[in-house]
């Protein structure tokens, strides 16, 4: 077991059993843990190990890692397999692995790390042991608790478009204010960079949907991803935070952000929700989604403001606050976009 190269989504499995016999008649679930042996490398030349950090890796070796799916526009599209395959490809660096669907143009040369499976990991009743709720107690999505900190949801048109650089300077403009930030990946697939991210811009503390033992939320329910939360928010209630910044991965028009953002007791819980996109007209698309659910966005940020004629031309076109970096650490402009601060700017 030494030799197993352990990967950050089965950070809760201490002890296990490998189990060949049922390689070709066990149809997997999203979280099932497996041990496989990598054939050959592509994408991903390493996984991130269970102290985040990356661990290379190379054919021959033996990697324990999930069954799980991914959506990422940018990168694969892959899923549980539903039937046995001689070939599985690592979807994501945290340790899913799936079958490939569909890859971005651009990753068509280097193609999928591809593996083989070994066995499933068995406890010590012979069953398969899955991440999801792995000790972890699941707790019930509730609209109505009374929550005694304010809440922000950062969005994004599309994948790679800021939302995380976004989530994460306002998590630094609040704590240059001042306040306690926690932060929340609710959606997306397993990688704890993200949340590293957010820890040194300031937040007190960063959670992902991970926590819960999902290595990706990617065709999960609803009212799963709702309860993901409610168990997340329980655990970052620990810090007593003033804000809680959540991030749901993705663009707009994907499966799970569409429909946590038409959620109407999900969204009455959130204070302000900010757009992050990589063009000028995206923004317009954005806010136009945003209205019609009556959350438009209190500020645009994202990756057009990297270019000042870009800012221009959306400042000619909407009068929200357009926010560069910049502007998250400025006192004057953070404050003209969330006043219940002010006192603490004029102190």
């Amino acid at each position: 077991m030494k030799t197993i190269k352990k990967s950050i989504i089965t950070k809760s499995v201490e002890n296990f059993k490998i189990n060949r016999t049922i390689r070709k008649t066990y149809m997997p679930k999203s979280g099932d843990v497996a041990v496989f042996q990598v054939i050959s490398i592509g994408k991903h030349s390493a996984i991130q190990a269970e102290n985040g950090n990356n661990t290379y890796i190379f054919p021959g070796d033996k990697i324990l890692a999930t069954f799980g799916n991914r959506y990422a526009t940018a990168q694969f599209e892959g899923y549980v397999p539903k039937v046995h395959h001689n070939k599985y490809q690592i979807l994501g660096q945290g340790g899913v692995v799936g079958v490939l669907a569909s890859l971005h143009a651009k990753l068509d040369d280097v193609g999928p790390t591809e593996v083989k499976l070994i066995g499933y990991a068995v406890n010590e009743e012979n069953q398969v042991i899955n991440t999801i709720y792995n000790g972890v107690e699941r707790e019930t999505f509730n609209p109505i608790k009374n929550r005694p900190y304010e809440m922000y949801l950062s969005v994004g048109a599309s994948m790679d478009s800021g939302k995380t650089t976004t989530a994460a300077f306002l998590s630094r403009g609040f704590m240059q204010q001042k306040k306690k930030v926690a932060f929340i990946k609710l959606t997306g697939t397993v990688f704890a960079k993200d949340c590293s991210i957010v820890r040194d811009c300031g937040a007190k503390t960063a959670v992902d949907f991970s926590y819960c033992g999902y290595p990706s939320t990617f065709l999960h329910s609803t009212n799963e991803i709702l309860d993901i939360l409610e168990t997340l928010l329980k655990r970052v209630e620990r810090i007593n935070p003033d804000v809680v910044v959540i991030e749901i991965a993705d663009g707009l028009f994907q499966r799970e952000t569409k429909s946590l953002i038409n959620h109407k007791p999900l969204m009455n819980m959130i204070d302000g929700v900010l757009l992050s996109c990589a063009d000028s007209l995206a923004v317009n698309s954005g806010i136009e989604i945003l209205r019609k659910i009556n959350k438009e966005p209190i500020l645009i940020s994202g990756i057009f403001t990297a270019s000042p004629l870009m800012i221009d031309e959306v400042k000619n076109e909407t009068n929200i606050p357009v926010f560069t970096l910049e502007d998250f650490t400025n006192k004057i402009n953070f404050g003209s976009v969330f006043p219940n601060i002010k006192a603490l700017i004029n102190a």
